[in-house]
């Protein structure tokens, strides 16, 4: 579940392996790209974490961090 906090959308996900940790992670990188939006994110073996805020808006959450938080959501389902 997204939670928005500190002025960013933030999510944990965790995957089996890294593996799928990693595809995951190109998924959303190509969905970012399309939209021009790109995530801050992190992975650590089996898991990732996104933040999402929109940095020419002075770094806070806007509408298009809820719709890539949307379409990353439709990623997983």
């Amino acid at each position: 579940m997204w939670q928005e906090k500190d002025n960013q959308l933030t999510r944990d996900f965790q995957f089996a392996n890294f593996s799928e940790a990693f595809a995951f992670m190109t998924r959303v990188a190509l969905v970012a790209e399309k939209m021009d939006h790109h995530p801050w994110w992190s992975n650590v073996y089996n898991q990732v974490t996104i933040n999402l805020s929109t940095h020419d808006a002075g770094n806070t959450v806007t509408q298009k961090d809820h719709q890539l938080a949307a379409a990353i959501d439709k990623l997983l389902s």
